[in-house]
């Protein structure tokens, strides 16, 4: 499915001496350049009438007519009446409180029951948008925060913030061995070299850093927060699994679970039936794509994360 998107101007005079694709990111300011020169190769952009090249100089006064076919949701997809916890929304942007289980987008075996789907009901106009709208995404285990772009240059906007590293994405985790301090783990994540579903700490991986401080530590376990810079696949999972305090509950990267010393039967039955990473995006903050002011938003851990806290410290006490 696509979306027609008609944009007019003039160029203006103290551009005069820049690329076209300069230009055009100066004069439409709400698309990145690197869209704007997508356009301009794919003959969708007119100057003074005529097709023109990203590197070819202007002039300044030059009208310009864009017309461009905007690739926005798989055809595929469909909307489906599926329940949102909407956190907030205005015309501009839409913050989801996303449960565990359910999947981001669909994909092999998941066409249908994702948050796309959810979302594609809820809000039709979301068609017209890449990906639906959703800017950047979160396991199905993980529970938490995601932010949706509702227009095209929220979308945009948004995009350039995750980019530029000033979007604020707090989570906090329940890791397995108990940590002496906090600390920031940089290392290169990619996809492993034998298990191609999974990503690993490799020198040919994409720049990942993950700041993390301990809030409790347990006998066996640490609570801890961790800040994002980067936004690779899994990357607090594979980071913390490769400083050895994989997640608890994480069936990828968690290994054997571990469990306190003496711990009752009740502890161990609670520890063992917890399925899923301990990970929930809990903080996420950024500038509002249309006031330019900041804005932030913080929910509680999901409850099955709650009462695992809750028996780590019981045994905590009972063994003190």
């Amino acid at each position: 499915m696509s979306d027609i998107l008609e944009l007019n101007g003039t160029i203006p005079d103290d551009c005069a001496g820049f690329r076209l694709d300069q230009a055009l990111a100066q004069l439409f300011s709400d698309y990145s350049r690197g869209q704007i020169t997508k356009w301009i190769k794919a003959g969708y952009v007119l100057i003074d009438e005529e097709i023109h090249r990203p590197r070819d100089t202007v002039l300044g006064g030059e009208k310009v007519s864009i017309h461009a076919k905007i690739e926005a949701v798989d055809e595929s997809w469909i909307a489906q009446a599926i329940e949102l916890n909407i956190i907030y929304e205005d015309d501009d942007v839409l913050i989801i409180n996303k449960p565990a289980g359910m999947v981001v987008h669909p994909g092999a075996g998941n066409h249908q029951g994702t948050l796309v789907n959810a979302l594609l009901h809820h809000a039709p106009t979301l068609e017209g948008i890449p990906r639906a709208g959703i800017v950047h995404r979160i396991d199905k285990g993980t529970t938490g925060l995601l932010m949706i772009a509702k227009t095209l240059q929220a979308h945009n906007n948004l995009v350039t913030q995750l980019q530029e590293r000033s979007v604020l994405r707090e989570y906090q985790a329940i890791a397995m061995g108990v940590m002496t301090a906090g600390g920031t783990v940089e290392e290169p994540i990619g996809r492993h070299h034998i298990e191609r579903k999974r990503m690993a700490v490799t020198a040919s991986g994409k720049p990942a850093i993950t700041h993390y401080r301990v809030e409790q530590r347990f006998r066996a376990h640490t609570h801890i927060r961790c800040k994002l810079e980067t936004g690779r696949t899994h990357q607090i999972r594979v980071h913390m699994a490769h400083i050895r305090y994989p997640l608890m509950g994480d069936p990828a990267y968690g290994g054997r679970l571990r469990l306190p010393k003496g711990a009752s039967e009740q502890c161990q039955e609670i520890l063992k039936g917890f399925r899923r990473q301990a990970l929930h995006a809990g903080s996420l903050g950024f500038i509002h794509p249309k006031t330019q002011k900041e804005v932030s938003w913080s929910v509680d851990m999901p409850k099955d994360m709650q009462q695992i806290l809750a028996i780590l410290m019981h045994d905590q006490q009972q063994n003190s």
